[in-house]
């Protein structure tokens, strides 16, 4: 069922903030058409809903992670967001140990909608940016309380 029809934009909004930041996958249904296909996911995963929740359970495994939306622009069935993620890494991730450290990354999502659902996602994330940091935060002192 979808969640009442909303707008593409409010739709992509409401997104982010249920599903990635506030992690609630069981609402999945909610926000995704039955015919959703994930053009960015890791080839690894199934490029349908429940390869996105595995992406979603996998990212926050190594971060804990929140989505702040700096810009969208939508048009009739279709939005494109400008994202920033705040992310504390706090499991392995690209074969890095945690190492507790603050990381930022910018990213875009573009988002297609079909009868008030999602029916396609693309992204780009700096996924270099982020290991970059990562690799910049694990090296030299530190110094714990």
């Amino acid at each position: 069922m979808a969640i009442s029809l909303l707008p593409a934009q409010s739709l992509a909004q409401a997104f982010i903030e249920t599903i990635w930041n506030q992690r609630e996958l069981s609402r999945l249904d909610q926000f995704l058409h039955p015919d959703f296909v994930d053009y960015s996911l890791p080839p690894a995963l199934a490029p349908d809903r429940a390869g996105l929740a595995a992406w979603v359970q996998a990212t926050s495994a190594s971060f804990e992670h929140h989505t702040t939306i700096e810009a969208q622009v939508s048009e009739g069935d279709q939005t494109m967001l400008k994202i920033q993620m705040q992310l504390r890494h706090i499991g392995p991730w690209r074969g890095i140990e945690p190492t507790g450290a603050d990381v930022t990354a910018v990213g875009y999502r573009y988002l297609q909608v079909r009868d008030g659902q999602i029916i396609g996602h693309w992204a780009l994330i700096d996924g270099n940016a982020i290991e970059n940091q990562l690799l910049e935060s694990s090296r030299g002192c530190r110094i714990q309380a």
